[in-house]
């Protein structure tokens, strides 16, 4: 497998909706591959197709410590969201930077997986912060439009911790 340029805020392609998938290819799998390695060497979270430049509808996420849980999200829909959360939230497209913003606390989504087997993932707190990050990246979304008050330098953040 190999990494893929993350793509970053100004990129017209962050812009754009996603296609669906409508089989899995060889090149599907390779690209499936790619995104995880990608995602695991930026020490991110998440990673959807258009943030290494694929308008595909496709995403990956791993919130284990671990890193070795990853969850692989083919056309992924949002079809229930309930409580709420607040909190910083961070993208591998918009590097050194984070911003406060509330979310569902629980997401429920339908998708396929690498099989196209249809899958339903249930999650609370980080995982359905990233879920619904993640998703919203298929539609063109950026959490940075969701930010309440000001984006904060993460670099600046760690200076002041230390």
């Amino acid at each position: 497998m190999a990494i893929r340029k993350i793509r970053t805020i100004g990129d017209e392609i962050l812009a754009h909706n996603t296609k669906p998938v409508k089989k899995i290819t060889p090149r599907t799998s390779i690209l499936i591959g790619d995104m995880l390695d990608t995602m695991y060497e930026a020490s991110g979270v998440g990673l959807a197709a258009p943030q290494i430049g694929v308008l595909k509808q496709i995403v990956v996420i791993d919130v284990t410590e671990e890193g070795n849980s990853p969850i692989i999200l083919i056309n992924p829909k949002i079809i229930e969201l309930s409580g709420e959360q607040t909190g910083h939230e961070a993208c591998l497209s918009v590097p050194g930077k984070s911003g406060i913003v509330t979310r569902a606390n629980y997401a429920k989504v339908k998708a396929y997986n690498e099989h196209m087997e249809e899958i339903i993932i249930e999650g609370e707190g980080l995982l359905a912060r990233a879920l619904q990050h993640e998703i919203d990246h298929l539609s063109g979304i950026l959490y940075v439009s969701k930010v309440e008050g000001d984006l904060v330098d993460t670099n600046a953040a760690d200076a002041e911790e230390e």
